[in-house]
């Protein structure tokens, strides 16, 4: 492959009060919507994009999404979309994964309206599907990206702390991955070569988060906007979308694919708590030197983001079942295989142990 590739929705509006206003965007997609969100988001946001849709003269379908972006899933919600011109996915990242599957089932028009900041999920034209029970499945990819993108900056405010931080740690690793698939001049998720454009979004999404993260995490603590909270949603979620997914994704999200094998408490840790450990596998595979894979760690750790395999809830996790990880990361198709170099199970478990290592090395050094 030697053709560059770049790919993105076709519009991203991002403001207060958004999800009121819905309806002024979305009518010239079409007449007919389904819409789906979760039982927790309805209250939140759902309800007032319907409410905003009806007014503006798009009639609605509601549906309640259970819980898992799911083959099974995928298909019970396109089963009641028949004759509809729009799928409208409000809430989190499996949300609007399951959205864009469904929208690309019954070839309608997509919208986006993220209700956290929590993963670079909203802009791409993929999702991440998973089983019934949790486990990683597949990457599912679609013939474009949504259509509308809508992102309420005051609804994502109003979200748990503990959303934008792991948003911020899905978007840290835009920038380790990408540098990592251009020197391996390996094909992105967008089916080319790594663009200037999305190297340069990549590296100023990185520039953003180490700037404004931590302002943007006490401002989500009072549930304000401010302009660094504004940065920092455009980070994590256009410049990480559209970053990962023309610029490439390599270990970190191999790493956390591979983590969805295990049982346990692991399974209630978020997408961006498990890329957060991912990044610095990915950083100790590259052979990184000390000062880089700290500054990693201890921004990370000022986020209360997991650093160690305890934090993971992995204290007692033996080496065979981290070998098991490490055999998921590495299995054929996975991402790892786009770091410029060749990577087997066994090195990615020396990396586990030894980024769990560092991390140790850097809390008892600090007193953390």
């Amino acid at each position: 492959m030697s053709e560059k590739v770049f790919i993105s929705p076709a519009k991203y509006v991002q403001g207060k009060d958004l999800v009121d206003k819905a309806g002024e965007y979305v009518k010239v997609l079409g007449k007919s919507a389904l819409v789906i969100a979760d039982k927790i988001v309805w209250p939140i946001a759902g309800d007032r994009v319907v409410k905003s849709l009806e007014e503006a003269g798009v009639k609605t379908i509601k549906v309640e999404f259970q819980g898992e972006a799911s083959r099974g899933e995928i298909k019970r919600i396109a089963d009641l979309g028949e004759d509809i011109d729009l799928v409208v996915g409000v809430g989190g990242g499996k949300t609007l994964d399951t959205a864009k599957a469904v929208n690309d089932v019954l070839g309608a028009s997509c919208v986006i309206v993220p209700t956290t900041a929590s993963t670079d999920a909203p802009t791409s034209a993929l999702s991440v599907l998973y089983t019934d029970e949790g486990a990683f499945d597949a990457y599912s990819f679609y013939k474009k990206n949504p259509d509308l993108i809508l992102v309420d900056t005051k609804v994502i405010a109003g979200a748990p702390p503990l959303f934008l931080t792991s948003g911020i740690a899905d978007a840290l690793a835009t920038w380790v991955e990408c540098r990592a698939v251009i020197e391996a001049r390996a094909t992105t998720m967008a089916g080319g070569l790594t663009t200037l454009a999305a190297e340069a979004i990549a590296r100023k999404c990185e520039e953003t988060l180490f700037d404004y993260g931590l302002l943007a995490y006490e401002s989500v603590k009072r549930k304000v906007v401010t302009p660094a909270l504004d940065a920092v949603i455009e980070a994590n979620t256009l410049l990480s979308g559209l970053g990962f997914e023309s610029g490439g994704l390599a270990g970190a999200h191999a790493i956390h694919n591979g983590f969805t094998v295990l049982e346990g408490d692991i399974h209630h840790m978020t997408h961006g708590q498990k890329v957060t450990f991912g990044t610095l596998v990915q950083l100790a595979l590259e052979r990184r030197p000390l000062h880089e894979i700290e500054r990693y760690i201890d921004f990370y750790l000022k986020l209360d983001l997991p650093v160690t395999l305890e934090d993971l809830h992995l204290k007692d996790v033996s080496n065979e079942d981290l070998y098991r990880v490490a055999e998921a990361a590495t299995k054929e198709g996975e991402t790892a295989h786009n770091l410029p170099f060749p990577v087997t199970a066994g090195d990615v478990l020396d990396a586990i142990l030894a980024a769990d290592q560092y991390s140790l090395a850097y809390k008892a050094k600090t007193g953390r």
